[in-house]
């Protein structure tokens, strides 16, 4: 029962934040200091708020593409530091770790002299290299934690039945690695969608994310269009892991019928 009780301490602990927003962006009270009434309107106002729905809109562009983007590149990368042994190796794989334990404000300055000392502007393209470049750690991770998992026998029956090795990276490394693909994309997605510090530093005016139009708009309180934006995205984000278990599901039940 004690176990029971701190569980569910917990977990009252990390919902009722989101649930105090999901409710409030259904209450009639602009301030939601107290409940008037169920209503619709500041989902019809967030409609309208077109510079707030530009900058989500740029937001959801620029986290599909470096998740996916950084997905891909991972999954190359993975692979070849799990089956070859070459130099620079062990370096590539340190690296790695170091951008994961790097601050964020450190990778933010050293995009943005990057990109000045490079001349490249400000605004969709340096926002998308750096949001691949801090992601990719994070898929490389992922998917090696797979990989290593692996029983190299199956790569070595494929090459006794005569597959190619674009055969094995198609029929037999892909789908074994697909719970693992599918877990970096979410991961990828979720940080790039909620990144501030980087965005703040590496984007331009003209290129405007919903994490900085937020953060400037609470500057001077929460307004109730952004409890129903943020709302939206809280069940975008449920939807996205509901997908997301019924093909690990789906793919789990094929596994066990072969």
């Amino acid at each position: 029962m004690l176990r029971l009780f701190y569980f569910a301490g917990i977990f009252f602990y990390l919902y009722l934040p989101i649930s105090v927003l999901i409710v409030n962006a259904f209450n009639l009270n602009k301030y939601g200091m107290k409940w008037d009434g169920f209503t619709f309107k500041w989902f019809t106002a967030m409609l309208e708020n077109h510079s707030l729905m530009e900058a989500a809109r740029h937001s959801v562009v620029i986290a599909v593409c470096a998740a996916t983007l950084a997905t891909m590149i991972g999954a190359l990368a993975a692979i070849g530091l799990n089956r070859y042994r070459f130099f620079g190796r062990k370096i590539i794989q340190g690296t790695s770790m170091t951008l994961m334990m790097a601050p964020d404000i450190i990778l933010a300055i050293a995009f943005l002299v990057l990109f000045i000392a490079l001349g490249i502007g400000l605004g969709f393209w340096s926002l998308l290299f750096s949001h691949i470049t801090f992601c990719l750690p994070f898929t490389i991770m992922t998917i090696t934690g797979r990989l290593q998992d692996f029983d190299p026998n199956l790569l070595d029956a494929a090459r006794d039945l005569g597959a190619s090795e674009k055969n094995i990276l198609a029929r037999v490394i892909l789908p074994m690695m697909r719970p693992a693909l599918i877990s970096s994309w979410l991961l990828a997605f979720t940080l790039s969608l909620d990144d501030v510090i980087i965005s703040s530093f590496v984007t331009g005016p003209s290129y405007d994310v919903l994490p900085l139009k937020i953060f400037s708009m609470v500057k001077v309180g929460v307004k109730p269009e952004v409890n129903a934006l943020a709302a939206l995205l809280v069940l975008l984000s449920l939807a996205l892991v509901i997908v997301s278990q019924l093909m690990l599901k789906e793919k789990k039940s094929h596994e066990t019928l072969i």
